[in-house]
């Protein structure tokens, strides 16, 4: 129940008051659990056959927001979770925490790389960094294009509570032959909304942010698992991981709650032998 109450949007705080579990207690669980979500992406997500991919950014902060970290706040400040979908089956294919700068970008990149066998269509939005960082992987042997939007001035009296209208977009091809009727970020851009709705820790203005960048990183892969694996994608009828082939079931929090109380043995690097699936055994 602890789990299902972070993964359906509420804070720390409403979870202790729903479960009467002790806030130690939820975010040593937390910490567990985000741990073994990490390590089973790692391990299912791979050798992926897919032939559209969307990557975006996705905002938030830790301990308090950057102005007050440059006023002289002890805190992590802006951290930015890159993601990347695949636009048939809304698997999502990578995740990393961090800035959002040309060394986050590469690295973003390289583990689609290695996620993903052969080549695909990708598209981003117009961040520069992603130039550098996808020809630095992949060269000109990718079909890349970049969907730049466009924005009109921000009204000053709603500036604080959201960002300037988008006034038009253009697409614009980087490398190899895209197809222009498949350059778009809305599934991206789509899962980032439900990011924002269910993880308590992305909701606008906020007070349930992540005081620990620990915990917004186990928050993060806790709920990147619950929507691949566990949750039932109202389009598809089933889960990402089926929809990709990474899964041969929908799994259910009590699976995932049974591999965590392994949690001994996993950390011996068997956790192959305690997945459900036959097709992801050793």
């Amino acid at each position: 129940m602890i789990l299902a109450c972070l993964v359906e949007g509420s804070s720390i705080a409403a979870t202790t008051r729903m479960t009467g579990a002790s806030k130690v207690t939820i975010l040593r669980l937390l910490a567990d659990a985000g741990t073994l979500a990490a390590d089973l992406h790692d391990l299912m997500v791979r050798d992926l056959d897919v032939e559209r991919v969307q990557v975006d950014e996705l905002w938030s902060f830790v301990g308090a927001k950057q102005r007050q970290v440059d006023r002289g706040a002890k805190a992590e400040g802006s951290v930015w979770t890159w993601t990347a979908i695949d636009a048939d089956s809304k698997l999502m294919i990578s995740y990393l925490v961090g800035q959002r700068d040309g060394g986050y970008a590469t690295d973003f990149v390289l583990d689609i790389a290695d996620r993903v066998d052969g080549t695909f269509q990708l598209t981003s939005d117009g961040h520069a960094a992603y130039l550098d960082a996808v020809y630095e992987v992949y060269g000109h042997e990718i079909d890349y294009a970049q969907l730049i939007k466009v924005y009109g001035a921000t009204n000053p009296e709603h500036a604080r509570y959201s960002p300037a209208e988008c006034t038009g977009c253009r697409k614009q091809t980087v490398s190899g032959n895209p197809d222009e009727k498949h350059v778009s970020t809305s599934f991206v851009e789509r899962q980032n909304l439900t990011v924002r709705m269910q993880n308590r820790r992305f909701t606008r203005l906020t007070n349930a942010f992540s005081k620990k960048l620990e915990n917004h990183v186990h928050s993060i892969a806790l709920h990147y698992f619950y929507y691949n694996f566990v949750r039932k994608h109202q389009t598809l009828k089933t889960t990402p991981a089926v929809a990709a082939g990474v899964a041969d079931h929908r799994w259910t929090m009590l699976e995932f709650v049974e591999m965590l109380e392994k949690e001994e043995k996993l950390r011996g690097g068997r956790i192959t032998e305690y997945l459900p699936s036959p097709k992801i055994a050793p």
